[in-house]
């Protein structure tokens, strides 16, 4: 069976978020990437499938420039079989989506995993959009994945609780805890990192969709306000007038 992880390169959680001066691009500068989290799950789960199946290969992709690099090698360390590369910024989920399923259907892969979302734009996006392009079912977000033969079993969440559902390969999933605990490479994945294939394609489709008017900070927290336990009425005046919540 072959497997198709999609990861994204993201900030890490403690990055201070900054901008360029014109507010149109976030500004990189002694920023730390990771593989997006929600990836790693997706990431992990398609290594035990394959592993429980006693074959097949699991292939990551990544939508990104060359700086993306380092953290692609770190998926391979993880147990990735083999990696490519669309030489192309994410502009937007569209022209992600399309490159995804270019890659997809050239490859005939059964399984296309990924993250629910990005970290950083939270989109919940790409996954729905891979499906429609490709023609074939979708499901999001999955809890836990099992396989028995071309059959998945998958648990998403839904409003209120759980829903379990079974599909036949090829499918979609976004993925999300609690499907499996995700792997940290060993010393010797990350040297047979190092010379498993890395291929680097262009990327096809139409020029991005979307672009960003403008990035914001969210305003800056004011000053608590401090009022004596025996004043009640001036708080009850305060939340009214001032916080507006009651």
């Amino acid at each position: 069976m072959k497997f198709l992880v999609c990861i994204s390169n993201v900030p890490d959680t403690t990055t201070k978020i900054a901008f360029t001066p014109d507010n149109k691009e976030f500004n990189k500068a002694g920023v730390q990437f990771v593989i997006n989290p929600w990836d790693e799950y997706a990431l992990t789960r398609a290594i035990e499938l394959k592993e429980a199946q006693g074959g097949g290969t699991v292939t990551v992709l990544n939508v990104g420039e060359a700086d993306t690099e380092p953290n692609i090698r770190k998926a391979l360390a993880i147990g990735a079989d083999d990696a490519i590369r669309v030489n192309a910024f994410p502009k937007d989920a569209f022209f992600v989506a399309q490159q995804i399923a270019s890659i997809a259907k050239d490859g005939g892969y059964d399984v296309i995993l990924m993250g629910k979302e990005s970290i950083d734009y939270n989109g919940f996006q790409v996954h729905g959009m891979v499906g429609e392009l490709l023609g074939i079912p979708t499901v999001a977000p999955a809890m836990k994945l099992d396989m028995s033969g071309n059959t998945a079993t998958l648990e998403r969440e839904i409003e209120g609780g759980k829903e379990i559902v079974e599909v036949n390969t090829p499918f979609v999933a976004s993925c999300q805890q609690p499907m499996c605990e995700p792997r940290i490479p060993n010393m010797r994945g990350i040297m047979t990192a190092r010379t498993k294939p890395l291929k680097v394609v262009e990327p096809v489709g139409d020029a991005p969709r979307t672009e960003v008017a403008v990035y914001a900070l969210p305003p800056k927290k004011e000053g608590v306000k401090l009022i004596p336990a025996e004043n009640a009425g001036e708080l009850i005046k305060l939340l009214r007038n001032e916080a507006k919540v009651i």
